[in-house]
C-alpha cells in the first residue's frame, strides 16, 4: 500500500493521459471518471475522518482501477503514458493485484478489456 501512495503523482498523470487517449475503451474511460469523482467527493462509504480505516475505501477503489488498467489495457498504451520505469509499473501492478483480489476477474475484464 505504501508503494501505491508514493506513486500517486505518477498515477494521476497516467490516468489523466489515458483518459484522453482515443484507443482506451469507452467503458474504461467511464470507470476512470467514476473513480475520480468518488475519490474527489467528500461523501464516502467510510468517512475519511474515521481513524485508520477512513481512507480504506479510497485505497481499495484506486487499487481495483489500477489493477484493471494494468491487466486489461494494452501494456504498450499504458507504458506510453507512464512517467516511470516499466519495473516500477510492474511493482505497482503487483501491489494493486493484491489489494484488488476480491473483485472478480470477469468484472474487470468487462470494464477494461477492449471490445
Amino acid at each position: 500500500m505504501r508503494s501505491l501512495l508514493r506513486a500517486l503523482p505518477d498515477l494521476v498523470r497516467l490516468v489523466t493521459r489515458l483518459a484522453t487517449d482515443p484507443v482506451l475503451p469507452r467503458t474504461a474511460k467511464i470507470a476512470l471518471a467514476a473513480a475520480a469523482l468518488y475519490l474527489l467527493s467528500p461523501i464516502d462509504l467510510i468517512p475519511d475522518f474515521v481513524p485508520l480505516v477512513g481512507y480504506l475505501d479510497d485505497v481499495l477503489l484506486a487499487a481495483v482501477v489500477l489493477d484493471g488498467l494494468l491487466n486489461w489495457v494494452d501494456r504498450a498504451l499504458v507504458l506510453r503514458y507512464w512517467p516511470g520505469s516499466p519495473e516500477s509499473l510492474d511493482k505497482l501492478a503487483r501491489a494493486a493485484r493484491l489489494l484488488a483480489i476480491w473483485v472478480p476477474r470477469r468484472l474487470k475484464a468487462r470494464i477494461f478489456a477492449p471490445r
